[in-house]
């Protein structure tokens, strides 16, 4: 008899574990309440690459005396068309899902999941007609929410999530953006080149405030972002929100975590915008499912808890992608590569996590993305390194694209070469972390990176530039 494995969530960890576990031989049941391809498809990745690539396009229209083209007109936005692509896109990827749940004879319940006891779940369907759902094996891909602020919580129109923010009818004139993290970096820059006045606000003292992410890149980001005339406000914190006739009115105060504030820090600082964009976090979608049935842990916050191999506290239950939490990686390729990790787990193969090499994608403008150690990092667990850095705009690709800003940092350990962390910021930096990903992969070095011919002339050249300058034979950086 084949393994039973049920899986509750059908996001980009869910379907993945779908499919894997329908090739290694299981009969597969996935559970989802909403459209298959979870926060990713719906609500993240995708429809906001998609209004990423419309405001590229503005850019560039923009820019487009630069590269010899006469323009007459005068470029505008119009948002029902962005909209509607939007949601053709979503619809064809989502048919995509749903077609290859048909040709790995998967079984789908659109519905309300929850544990009902040991080795069977029930799903509460939209007439509310309840089936079930018996599991050998149980994988959970829950996902999870944005975070709202308590004082101040979401009310769809004038404070938003970024949920509101993908569906907004027009860009509002002006925007707050409570967050410089990943997902409020993203939406400052989208929403600036659609023509918004942006303001971001963070309690750190940077932008982009990730151990994984390099102090370098967070710099020429904040440089960037002055460029495009993005207020920043660091060392920061939204105190309150109130309605002001169209707009509302936000008081900023010092950040709880600014040391030794001056008197200038501690002022009470007022904005008056269209929108407040709240970008902070995010929470589990534990509640309700009944996990305490079968004793699956999670920590005081209602994250599930897991070892390296995804398994959970109880027995044959598995658990992936956002609903493990900050501690781990929330990101969407890391989902999936747990969902795969989690379902040959579940049909008795032996495999582990490896967080260490979890490559970073920041769609920002330009990109940024990171693999492996920063030099903080490395330098705490004891490494001697070294630190070799190559701008973009040595490169005669990323002067005829018109793409110069930014740098390629290779931290690699000065004994032996190997590299230990790669940091770009520039013009597709997420595509360019690929080579740096499988680098620190393998445990490749410099030298190896060095002879490697790279195409020429392409943006991949400089990573060949930032390796020969590891090795003091720099070329052209």
């Amino acid at each position: 008899m084949n393994s039973r494995i049920t899986i509750i969530g059908a996001g980009p960890g869910g379907y993945i574990a779908a499919i894997r576990a329908s090739q290694l031989g299981a009969d597969v049941t996935v559970i989802e309440q909403d459209n298959v391809g979870g926060t990713c498809l719906n609500r993240g990745c995708i429809p906001s690459k998609i209004m990423k690539t419309t405001a590229e396009i503005m850019e560039k229209f923009h820019r487009a005396p630069e590269f010899g083209i006469r323009v007459n007109a005068k470029a505008y936005l119009d948002m029902q068309q962005l909209m509607a692509r939007k949601q053709k896109m979503i619809e064809n990827q989502t048919k995509g899902i749903l077609n290859l749940f048909d040709r790995h004879k998967i079984r789908y319940l659109k519905g309300y999941g929850y544990i009902k006891g040991a080795g069977l779940a029930e799903v509460r369907l939209k007439d509310n007609t309840v089936l079930e759902a018996p599991w050998d094996k149980l994988i959970l891909a829950l996902g999870s929410e944005p975070f709202a602020v308590p004082s101040f919580p979401f009310d769809g129109k004038r404070i938003i999530s970024s949920n509101e923010a993908l569906n907004m009818e027009e860009i509002p004139e002006s925007v707050m953006i409570v967050g410089g993290g990943v997902v409020g970096c993203e939406f400052a820059f989208i929403l600036s080149s659609l023509g918004s006045q942006v303001t971001v606000v963070e309690a750190m003292p940077r932008i982009l405030p990730l151990p994984s992410v390099d102090e370098d890149c967070s710099k020429i980001l904040q440089r960037e972002m002055k460029k495009r005339k993005i207020k920043l406000m660091v060392n920061r914190t939204v105190e309150k929100v109130e309605n002001s006739g169209k707009k509302v009115r936000v008081s900023i105060g010092p950040s709880p975590f600014l040391e030794n504030p001056s008197e200038k820090d501690k002022q009470l600082l007022t904005v008056e915008v269209n929108k407040v964009l709240v970008c902070i976090g995010r929470k589990p979608n534990t509640p309700d499912v009944c996990l305490e049935k079968i004793g699956v842990k999670m920590d005081d916050k209602g994250w599930i808890l897991t070892n390296e191999r995804m398994e959970t506290s109880a027995s044959d239950v598995y658990a992936v992608g956002d609903i493990l939490g900050p501690s781990k990686v929330m990101l969407a390729h890391v989902a999936s590569t747990e969902g795969i990790i989690a379902a040959e787990n579940a049909m008795g193969r032996k495999r582990v996590m490896k967080y260490e090499v979890v490559p970073g994608a920041i769609f920002t403008m330009p990109e940024v993305a990171d693999v492996g150690l920063t030099e903080v990092q490395a330098k705490e667990q004891g490494y001697n390194i070294r630190s070799d850095c190559v701008l973009f705009r040595t490169l005669g690709k990323a002067q005829v694209m018109g793409e110069i800003v930014g740098q390629t940092k290779i931290v690699s350990d000065a004994e032996n070469n190997k590299i230990l962390g790669v940091h770009i910021v520039g013009p597709h930096a997420t595509d360019l972390i690929a080579e740096g990903t499988l680098a620190v992969q393998i445990g490749c070095t410099v030298k190896e990176l060095a002879e490697t011919i790279h195409a020429h002339p392409t943006l991949s050249e400089v990573m060949l530039e930032a390796s020969f300058k590891a090795l003091d034979r720099s070329l052209h950086g």
